[in-house]
């Protein structure tokens, strides 16, 4: 149980969390701050916080768990926001899509207060983003990734993973350079395509014709492009080298497809989409992870 969770950032995210803590009774108080004094108040009206902060340091200030729900870019500000006040003994996540660029920022803005932060990633949204869709169960059955630095205090990554663990979540654990080079091959690429052919199929002088013709498999296909965007641009700016990476090897593959379509080499082309639908057959979803489970 905990006294008091400092969140910072009233979104979907951090809102989700902070009721999943109030609905296991882990939690007695919640102290809100978005940068938005309207946010906050919703927040407080629809009860996710129970009192609102003027400050992300007043949000701190008297908490034994804190959680950074902000975008990626704007991590290095909260946290000079707040260290004064990362106190040893006191968790401290974030849960950010990326993670080298959160754990430099913490570095050279935390310094000796380092241990006490553990950074995480709730592999778990929505495409619609704001406090109003928080949700207790949005982590019910998710994974969540932590990224602890050698220098992390054992006993907070402890107190992380059950933390996470009673909101719903099996939770796994990696270092950030790794966990960047996996999401951005299964999470960021993805919604890089997304993003892009939706714009092509936009600028079409037939586009929105075509579009009305769409069915399940493009809604499947399409559903991320929805995605928050200045969420998403934070995330692919910041993992941009990895989400190249993947973007250049998916290139090569589509340009190999292309090539057979146009030599008209029919089982060189069966060939690689059954490649690809056996890999797919073959993947679950929540299937079991390589990464260290804690």
């Amino acid at each position: 149980m905990f006294n008091q969770l400092g969140l910072i950032g009233c979104g979907l995210m951090g809102g989700s969390f902070a009721l999943a803590l109030k609905k296991a009774g882990l939690v007695k108080r919640v102290v809100g701050y978005s940068k938005s004094p309207s946010t906050v108040e919703k927040a407080r009206r629809l009860g996710v916080i129970d009192v609102a902060a003027e400050s992300a340091l007043l949000a701190v200030s008297g908490s034994d768990i804190v959680l950074i729900a902000v975008p990626v870019a704007a991590s290095e500000g909260t946290f000079k926001a707040i260290r004064h006040l990362v106190d040893p003994g006191v968790l401290f996540m974030d849960v950010g899509s990326t993670k080298r660029d959160v754990v430099d920022a913490a570095r050279r803005v935390l310094k000796e207060r380092l241990p006490s932060f553990v950074p995480a990633h709730p592999i778990a949204g929505r495409e619609v983003a704001g406090i109003e869709h928080a949700d207790a169960s949005l982590y019910q059955g998710r994974k969540t990734i932590l990224t602890p630095l050698p220098q992390t205090n054992p006993a907070l990554i402890q107190k992380a993973t059950d933390v996470w663990a009673a909101v719903g979540c099996q939770v796994l654990k990696m270092t950030p350079e790794n966990h960047d080079a996996a999401f951005a091959a299964v999470s960021h690429l993805p919604h890089l395509l997304a993003f892009a052919y939706m714009n092509a199929m936009a600028e079409q002088p037939l586009g929105q014709e075509y579009l009305s013709l769409a069915g399940p498999g493009f809604r499947d296909f399409t559903r991320i492009a929805a995605s928050d965007p200045t969420i998403w641009r934070d995330i692919l700016l910041s993992n941009r080298e990895e989400v190249l990476k993947q973007s250049e090897a998916f290139r090569n593959a589509l340009e190999q497809m292309e090539r057979q379509m146009r030599d008209w080499n029919g089982p060189t082309l069966q060939e690689q989409i059954q490649s690809a639908s056996d890999a797919r057959s073959q993947w679950q979803l929540g299937a079991k992870s390589s990464v260290t489970r804690q």
